[in-house]
């Protein structure tokens, strides 16, 4: 019986381990696509989920593979927690013929069917009734899959938010709604676009659970949406979840951040960053030490750095591969 709980904490740590790390995978992709965009060595627009990380890794970390996601906009930390290929994501920013979507997509149409990942969206709201699209399926073919659809607080005023809750609940279809409320709609704060206190209280008007949590808590996002996806595979029926965190970065790369305070920003990084209550919970626990964990966010980044100068020899797509993937090739 002892040999079996020690066996349990060990798993136990070296799954808390195994979530940091993905978290700093995903922080050091985030940022090492920005310092390619700063370089001009990646070209167009990206979003940041820096700061969010937690959503992420504590949303999609919870799924099956077979399980589905379906994201957006920001959506690198999505996918990675998903199990998308980093180097094929690093690909498809820079173009390259290896990109998951072979250099064509870019940052905003990242899909990755393998591990389960329906694609991301550059339409705001419009991941909604795919999602429920997604679960209509599995529940049509009666398999135990669930869909986890991401989405800003922006979205929820979309008519697609809406439209997508209302078939969801009456069809009692198996998806996870996961608002991440980040407080600003691209320059507009939550406060100024909604006249309620809560986003989950809309779950309520379409007779679906509605659960506002700290999104910063990756523990508490994990247990979250573990007890969503478990209600919707047993056919409960779907699940409003808002998760309360913080972009530190702007909108997009155009974005001046002149909406919000210096003051503000530093409040959300310095004391209620993902990673860091993370990491001192992880120390407070004796899971590890500040020596262990710099050194883990050092292999990362030598990891990630690797992988870029790696993909950098990698070929372009050909004048020729235009012509590819924009017509179905199967013949009826």
């Amino acid at each position: 019986m002892e040999q079996k709980k020690i066996d349990t904490e060990q798993a136990s740590e070296i799954a808390s381990l195994n979530v940091l790390k993905k978290m700093w995978e995903i922080r050091i992709f985030e940022e090492t696509i920005q310092e390619l965009f700063d370089s001009g060595e990646l070209y167009g627009t990206m979003h940041l989920c820096i700061g969010q990380e937690a959503t992420a890794v504590g949303g999609a970390g919870t799924l099956k593979k077979s399980d589905w996601i379906v994201s957006t906009h920001r959506n690198h930390g999505h996918c990675i927690a998903k199990g998308t290929d980093i180097r094929a994501m690093f690909a498809e920013l820079l173009g390259k013929k290896t990109g998951t979507n072979e250099g064509k997509g870019g940052s905003m149409h990242i899909a990755d069917l393998a591990v389960g990942n329906l694609g991301s969206n550059g339409i705001v709201g419009a991941g909604f009734p795919i999602a429920a699209g997604a679960a209509m399926t599995a529940q049509m073919q009666g398999t135990d899959q669930v869909v986890l659809c991401y989405a800003g607080d922006g979205a929820t005023n979309e008519g697609s938010f809406h439209e997508a809750l209302n078939l969801a609940s009456i069809w009692q279809l198996p998806v996870i709604y996961l608002i991440e409320n980040n407080q600003y709609g691209m320059s507009s704060s939550i406060e100024q676009m909604v006249n309620i206190d809560k986003l989950s209280a809309r779950g309520e008007s379409y007779g679906i659970e509605g659960i506002t949590i700290d999104g910063n808590d990756v523990d508490l996002v994990t247990k979250t949406v573990e007890k969503a996806v478990s209600k919707a595979r047993a056919g409960g029926g779907p699940t409003l979840i808002e998760a309360l965190t913080y972009r530190h970065k702007g909108h997009s790369k155009s974005d001046k951040l002149i909406y919000r305070s210096e003051e503000e920003c530093r409040e959300w990084q310095e004391t209620n960053d993902p990673i860091i209550r993370l990491e001192k919970k992880l120390i407070q626990q004796g899971v590890t030490n500040e020596v262990e964990i710099r050194q883990l966010e050092m292999t990362v980044r030598k990891e990630l750095n690797d992988m870029v100068a790696s993909v950098k020899l990698d070929n372009e797509p050909t004048v020729e591969d235009l012509w590819t993937h924009v017509y179905s090739e199967d013949v009826v």
